[in-house]
């Protein structure tokens, strides 16, 4: 895949929130506000980071990305669509029955879905798997997963975590989404996970703590991530949920909630776009 700049790269993040929005919204269900908060990072994976190929999904050394959020995956199905993997105008049959796009990503029906995500505090442990056998299999492929900052309060993330770092399999790269929120409040009200960043250096990992929103800082964490040796990496991305549509940002009523058609028209608003589908995204 051909590498894009920093501007480029925003201006995907940009098509990606207008889609999310555009599709939650059609199918008057799923996750704005997670999806929101990890665009930028994983535009920044399918334009620039990842080795991958769209004409050949299954290419053996193509780079892993493991969506361990799988609610927040209306992300993933923009970046997928933009990059060829599907139709754009598939996106808008997001949760609709018989649909590819499901609530959260079924790997056995969709081409660029790595693993089938959503029961949480799983994804990692799918990395840590797709990480050992790249070395046995002496390939050279990287792993990368994004997690939830809710997520970590789950036993199994920190079991993936030690395993990780005590067979220091240095080409798996984890992604901390912390936007401080998770379903029923804010992480710190249900279970607060601070430090987060002195956790996994406790538990073996390089860590590096970024702005999710500034793509410079997210590309020169994945730089800095595949320099690393010995240990896995953590890049600790504080992000915004909801970033990108104002009263959504730091709005956990926009967890699971779409957005309503006056909702809809502001956000699209905001992202600007007109109410009809653009042909910009089939560029």
């Amino acid at each position: 895949m051909k590498k894009l700049g920093i501007r480029e790269i925003e201006e995907k993040a940009l098509l990606m929130r207008r889609e999310i929005i555009r599709m939650i919204h059609k199918a008057q269900s799923g996750h704005p506000g997670s999806s929101l908060s990890a665009t930028d990072i994983l535009a920044a994976l399918f334009f620039n980071e990842m080795k991958h190929d769209p004409k050949n999904p299954s290419w053996e050394d193509r780079d892993r990305f493991i969506f361990s959020k799988g609610h927040g995956v209306p992300a993933l199905y923009a970046a997928l669509a933009l990059n060829g993997y599907l139709p754009v105008s598939e996106l808008m049959t997001l949760r609709q029955i018989n649909s590819r796009l499901q609530g959260h990503p079924d790997r056995r029906v969709l081409p660029g879905v790595e693993a089938s995500t959503g029961s949480l505090g799983q994804g990692l442990s799918i990395g840590v798997g797709h990480a050992l056998a790249s070395r046995l299999l002496h390939k050279k492929f990287r792993t990368y997963v994004m997690l939830g900052d809710g997520e970590c309060n789950e036993g199994q993330v920190w079991e993936a975590a030690m395993f990780a770092s005590f067979h220091k399999l240095d080409g798996l790269s984890a992604i901390l989404d912390y936007n401080k929120f998770q379903l029923d409040n804010s992480v710190k009200v249900v279970l607060d996970m601070h430090p987060m960043e002195e956790k996994w250096r406790a538990f073996g990992w390089a860590v590096m703590e970024i702005n999710g929103h500034n793509m410079g800082e997210i590309l020169a964490a994945f730089e800095w991530a595949r320099n690393v040796k010995g240990s896995p990496q953590m890049i600790v991305a504080h992000t915004v949920k909801g970033k990108g549509v104002s009263f959504m940002e730091h709005n956990n009523h926009f967890h699971g909630v779409p957005p309503t058609d006056s909702e809809f028209k502001a956000a699209m608003a905001e992202l600007g776009e007109p109410l009809g589908h653009p042909e910009e995204m089939k560029k």
